[in-house]
């Protein structure tokens, strides 16, 4: 019997997959609501197993499942027994017995490769504190369509936390050849194992610096998130002092390239990481950036089942 396809980061597509997956998501958008609209999970379920509070994902990977002709279960982490303290692997087992396949929103990545390694259905990982591999497939779709595709120099810009998120966009630049400069406070970088493991792959330029103007300057995209992400609200405080300074505003984003764009994974904190002008200003493409979660995700699933 044949391992399934798991998605736990970016690099189980590699950049050949990331580019199929993106170009199916447009054929994807456009066929959305008509009856030519493909139903490749038609008979079948997918489990959402939801140990973090959500709007987007949840959202997106419902509606998404049902387009594609399936049959979502939305599952808090307190519905399930491993709210109650039933190992992961066993968790695996049994879900594998009754879904097609699962989807993990959850605190430690180590959780999702246990996951992955008893289940007998693809898993992906629809966040972790380690890596948001989801997102940056929307935050892909979009520059590639703003910016007519994703090599030729294109440079990005992440101002702020080296979280999960900017995990992801390490590997995307790694696995595509962007050039990523990402501009992080002392004791804030992203892991260090992580980007040179990218470095390595040959392709990208990945730089970490200090200063959000250096990190911006010429930049095609400009993105960032919360100071304080979910687990993090008691820091808050500490955070924001620590993050004074790094604050996506419309000064920030004249340093960038005249045809930049601005992306967050949101929620968004305005006045905080990003000021109101540019999250709802004209360079702001995060509404789409939202939607797409929905067409590159359908696109995902395609892919994990086959």
């Amino acid at each position: 019997m044949s391992r399934p396809r798991h998605f736990l980061t970016l690099e189980a597509l590699g950049a050949e997959g990331i580019e199929r997956v993106l170009a199916r998501a447009v054929e994807l958008s456009r066929l959305r609501g008509s009856a030519d609209h493909p139903k490749p999970l038609a008979g079948k379920s997918v489990a959402l197993v939801m140990e973090k509070a959500s709007t987007r994902t949840r959202v997106s990977f419902e509606v998404g499942i049902v387009e594609l002709g399936g049959h979502p279960l939305a599952l808090a982490g307190r519905d399930l027994q491993i709210g109650r303290g039933e190992p992961i692997e066993d968790t695996a087992r049994v879900l594998s017995r009754y879904v097609h396949a699962i989807v993990h929103r959850t605190f430690a990545h180590a959780t999702l490769e246990r996951l992955a390694a008893f289940a007998a259905v693809p898993v992906v990982n629809a966040l972790s504190d380690s890596h948001h591999p989801c997102q940056l497939l929307a935050d892909l779709a979009i520059v590639r369509r703003e910016h007519g595709s994703l090599g030729g120099g294109l440079r990005v810009a992440w101002i702020g936390d080296g979280n999960n998120v900017a995990a992801s966009w390490i590997e995307a630049a790694g696995l595509l050849g962007l050039e990523l400069r990402l501009a992080c406070p002392e004791g804030h970088e992203p892991s260090r194992e992580l980007v040179a493991r990218a470095r390595g792959w040959g392709r990208g330029k990945i730089e970490v610096v200090r200063d959000p103007a250096e990190a911006a300057r010429g930049a095609h995209v400009v993105t960032t998130d919360v100071w304080a992400s979910m687990g993090q609200e008691g820091e808050a405080d500490a955070r924001r002092r620590v993050f004074a300074g790094y604050t996506v505003d419309d000064a920030l984003m004249e340093q960038a390239s005249a045809d930049a764009i601005f992306l967050h994974c949101l929620p968004a904190h305005r006045g905080e990481e990003v000021a109101a002008s540019v999250i709802d200003g004209p360079r702001s493409r995060v509404w789409d950036e939202a939607e797409e979660r929905l067409h590159t995700q359908k696109a995902l699933l395609e892919w994990v089942t086959g």
